[in-house]
Parts: C-alpha cells; structure tokens; sequence
C-alpha cells in the first residue's frame, strides 16, 4: 500500500507540473500568418491554451513588454525587423533578457545558429516545424524555466516566495494602490529567540522549526481562502521568506488598517500554538511590524523598512505582538542611527566621562564607596544619560568597547586619587552582558588593574541578576577568575529576575544590591517592604553585604537601618557627580 500511496503521489505531481507548463503563455512571432496558425493548432492539440502573437514585427516589443510570455517562438527571417533584431532589443530590457525563445528558422547554416545563441535564444526548430518536435521543445524550454524561476523567486526550504519575489508583487501592488486610490499593507514577521533554538537544538531541527511555522502561517491564511503557494499576484495576501527567521505578508488590498492588525493577530496566534518536534514541544513566538501603504510610503524599500522598524519596536516590547509603523518611530530609528555612529567616535574624541555616585555606610554616614557612571559630554545635544545611548550601544554593538573605556576610565582615576593622596574607597564598575561572555574578561581586568597600576581590592564589579542567570555553571568560573584576583563583585538589580538560590550560594559574591524598585513603593505596598526584608536576611545568611539604590527619602533611609541594611546610595545623599567633585568628597572624608 505504501507504494501504491507513493505513486499516487508520485503522478498527482507529475500532473499538476504538467497543467502548469500547459497553462503558460506561448508567444509566436512570424511574419506568414499561416504559419502562426498552424503551429498554434500543433500547441492546442497538445493542450497549450495561452496564445499571443503577431504577424507584424514591429508590434513584437510592444506585444512582448504587455504580455511577459513564458516562451516566445520567433521567426528569424522578417521583413521590416528580423528575428536578430528583436532578440537584440530583447537583451537591452531587463524584463524581456530573459524570456526563453526558441528560433524558428529554415536555415541551417552554424553562423546563423551561433548569432541567435550569442544574442540570447534558448534552442532551434528548423521550418517547416515538425509536430511532434514542436510539442517536446517548448515543453522541456517551460520545464527549464520553470525550475529556473523557482531557484530565482522561491525559497528552497520553505517552498515560500523570496525576496526577489516579494519584492517584485510588492512594487505591483503599490502601483496598484496608487492606481486605484486604495491601501494595502506590509507584514514583517520575525521569529523570538530562533537564534537560541538553533544554537540549542542544531540547524536540522531549527529549519524544521522553519519549515512548521511556514506551513501554519499559509493555513491561517487559507483559512480565510485568500492564499495559495504559487497563487497569481492578483489582489490574495501572499505569505514570502525573507532570510532566515524572517517571513513577510503582503496584504494588496485592505478595507482599514484593522484588517492588516486582524490578520497579525491570527498570525500570532497560529504561530504561538504549541509545536512538537520529534519528542520535544517548543512554543515558538514571532513579532510582527506592520506598514501601511500609501500612508507609509510609496516605495517598496521605504515600506520594507518601515514595517521593519515597527516590527524591532514591537520586540522591545512584550514579544509575541504586532506594532504599526508610525513617522515618530521612523525619527526614533533615525536618531539611533545618528546616535550610533557618533558614538563609535566619542571614545577618541574624549567625550565621554565618569561620574561617581557615593555610597555610604547606613549606620555611620560614612563614605565607604561609589558607583562609576558613564555620561557623554556631547558637542551639541550636551550631557546625556545613560538611557539615551547604553541601549544603542547594545544594539549596535558598542557596548563591549564602551564596557572596556569604563572600566580603564575609572581604574586611572582611582590611580590619580591615590596619587593625590585620597583614601580611595572601593569603586563598583557595571558589566554588561556582552562584556561579561567575552572569554578574556578576565585577562583583560588584569591587564587593566596592572596598566594603571591599581590594587584589585580597589574595583567592584556589578553584574546584574539576569546577566549571571544565563549560563549560571559557566558564569561561576568566570567569577571565579576575577574573585581570584581580589576584585569585589557585586549582583546589581537584585529581585527583579530569577535567581535560583541553590546557584546565588554557589556564586562568589561579596555584595548584594535591592532593586530601587522595591524601595520606592515600600509605603504603599506592604508586600514590598516585606520582599526587602527577606533579602537582607537571605543575604545576610550568605555573608554578603546588602546596598540599597535609590533612596531619595528619610523615611527609606529609617527603615533600612532599621532592617540592618548595610549601605546605601541615592538622591537623598548625592547624585552621580564628576570625578573632582567626587574628590573634595574624599578630601573632606580624610579632615
């Protein structure tokens, strides 16, 4: 049975190919009438329906630009134009160069031959045409091109539209908008953590991953009966594949914007349901970005673009949704580019600074350490935050060289107060995720600490909670190294992730630090305070020392001593301030 299963497949796809290749447009140019005729009886007794043609070669170009035929039989002796000309004008237009045409000739000689190849002609029938040799050179010239087109506009995986091919039905579409003063929509669709999937599972199973949301992504579309695979443009939503993770719906035509977010919801929704693979179920998730056209733009880059920039903006958010395009995200992304690439050069032209908010010691006041803070001096935006660019910086990949200017930064500055004869107390520096998983953060802390010629008890390393989460078995050696050398570290942000209590005692902490978060609602939530106190004790049980961020008011501050926090930093003491002013703190420590 399986066999016979098999060759009933087997033949349904031969059948369909061949209904394919019958159903394309056959095109014949010949300037005797009578010839045209009865090779399109020959074609139509072999099932072709599709005819153009004309016994004027004149009109040829014409005829040839309006109906884009699958194959062109071409008579190369013609009065007025010959054959050699048209298939020279043919090879000068993009859109015609790669028709396949088949020659029609009563000349046998190898130089005529030879010129029709060099101009661009696909094979040869001698006149007068015989039936049967007719019937099987334009089938096997069809079946040619069509596995030509397919490896030009089809993905190999997926079996889906690519990009050229999207591309090419999204231009018509916006001329068809434009023509008749409606919209249509553009989905961009990527995948959330498909990079993780692969990396964990293999490439086999990621493509396989691909292959499934593929699939339900056109049955939720079918669904709706408004999509088949290689389905005619016309005015169906048509479902393409991009590059890797990245798959795009383009919606020709929509009633109002609703629609396009009706059908990102389904999308969503057909892609989030659970998937299994081999023995194993995933849940995958995707997010969508969503232009729309004319109101977005009118050409095909600038709504790729678009629907791309809405699609990023949606995964900064809550992932597994869809977000429209809007101009303020346009200027948002515009002014990250900007940002971006002023950034790379801001470490050479010494913009950037440090600023050192103190730290105290709840119990005394005492001035016991600071948290080294970078800010960009601009030349013409001024002082900037780190919230207007440690995110791009993440982005664009800045954030490792930036992570390593810090940390040089504050290492000669700690030198040049001890130098000045300051008690320099212990200086926390921020690590970023990136910074933290490249394999010589160690060796390159060494380096750092012995070019400025500065003890390891004088730097703090902060890390935050998620950063150590990720990878926890790896990350203990990597503490490890740095602990071995005498640095303090420090988990920062605590309470805000996933901590496992089993891994937070094996790590080798020195220093915990609460998430402001939780201090700044301790009087209007009961279960915060109580959170607050839970983690001094735990802390305190591991013997690591507790820093509370953000305390801006008295009533904080009480009820830290109160629970024996350690320390504690924030505006009600000081906020970051630069490295002189950070010094006539120190001075006036040391009086």
């Amino acid at each position: 049975m399986a066999v016979d299963k098999s060759n009933e497949k087997a033949a349904a796809a031969n059948q369909e190919n061949t209904q394919r290749l019958k159903s394309a447009i056959v095109m014949i140019v010949d300037d005797e009438p009578i010839n045209i005729e009865v090779t399109q009886v020959y074609l139509e007794e072999a099932g072709y329906w599709k005819f153009s043609s004309t016994s004027e070669p004149l009109e040829a170009m014409g005829l040839l630009a309006s109906k884009r035929p699958d194959v062109l039989l071409l008579d190369l002796k013609m009065p007025k134009m010959s054959g050699f000309e048209i298939l020279e004008r043919m090879e000068a237009e993009n859109i015609l160069k790669d028709v396949p045409t088949i020659v029609l000739t009563s000349s046998t000689d190898a130089a005529t031959k030879l010129k029709a190849l060099e101009l661009g002609a696909t094979d040869f029938l001698a006149k007068p045409v015989d039936p049967s040799e007719l019937v099987l050179r334009v089938k096997n010239t069809l079946a040619a091109k069509a596995y030509r087109d397919r490896l030009a506009n089809f993905d190999l995986l997926t079996g889906l539209p690519n990009r050229h091919s999207f591309m090419d039905r999204l231009g018509w579409a916006i001329r068809h908008a434009e023509r008749y003063s409606i919209a249509g929509a553009v989905l961009h669709i990527d995948l959330d953590r498909f990079k993780q999937i692969n990396e964990a599972l293999g490439p086999k199973a990621g493509d396989q991953v691909l292959q499934a949301v593929a699939t339900r992504m056109e049955q939720c579309l079918r669904s709706t009966d408004t999509i088949g695979r290689f389905g005619d443009v016309g005015s169906q939503p048509s479902l393409s594949r991009l590059a890797s993770d990245e798959f795009t719906i383009l919606l020709p035509s929509i009633a109002r914007p609703d629609s396009a977010a009706i059908v990102a919801k389904r999308v969503l929704d057909a892609v989030a349901s659970p998937l299994k693979l081999d023995s194993q179920e995933l849940v995958v998730t995707c997010s969508i970005g969503i232009a729309v056209f004319l109101e977005d733009g009118r050409e095909t880059d600038n709504i790729l673009r678009n629907a791309e920039i809405a699609m990023h903006h949606a995964k900064r958010g809550t992932r597994g949704t869809y977000q429209f395009y809007s101009s303020e995200l346009n200027a948002r992304a515009f002014h990250k580019l900007s940002i971006g690439n002023e950034l790379r050069g801001a470490m050479e032209r010494d913009e950037l600074r440090l600023f050192y908010q103190p730290k105290l010691d709840t119990k005394t006041g005492a001035l016991v350490g600071a948290e080294a803070l970078v800010r960009w001096q601009h030349p013409q935006r001024g002082l900037l935050g780190p919230g207007d660019f440690i995110g791009i910086a993440e982005e664009t990949g800045l954030i490792v060289q930036l992570g390593q200017w810090v940390l040089r930064a504050a290492c000669k500055q700690i030198k040049e107060w001890e130098s000045a004869g300051l008690a320099v107390p212990r200086i926390a520096v921020n690590v970023s995720s990136h910074q933290f998983h490249q394999r010589d953060l160690p060796e390159t802390v060494r380096e750092t600490l012995e070019v400025a010629g500065v003890m390891p008890q004088s730097l703090c390393i902060e890390l935050t909670e998620s950063v150590l989460m990720e990878n926890a078995q790896s990350n203990i050696e990597i503490l490890r190294a740095l602990k071995s050398m005498g640095i303090q570290l420090s988990i920062d942000d605590f309470g805000t992730g996933y901590s496992s209590l089993s891994y937070l005692n094996r790590f080798p902490l020195d220093e915990l630090k609460i998430d402001r978060s939780f201090l700044a609602a301790i009087q209007t939530a009961e279960d915060h305070a109580a959170i607050i106190v839970a983690i001094i004790a735990m802390a305190h049980s591991l013997s690591l020392r507790v820093v509370a961020e953000g305390v801006e008011t008295v009533h904080q501050l009480n009820f830290l001593k109160a629970q024996g926090c350690d320390e504690f930093q924030g505006f009600l003491i000081s906020k970051p301030v630069p490295a002189d002013a950070f010094a006539a703190l120190l001075l006036a420590t040391k009086l």
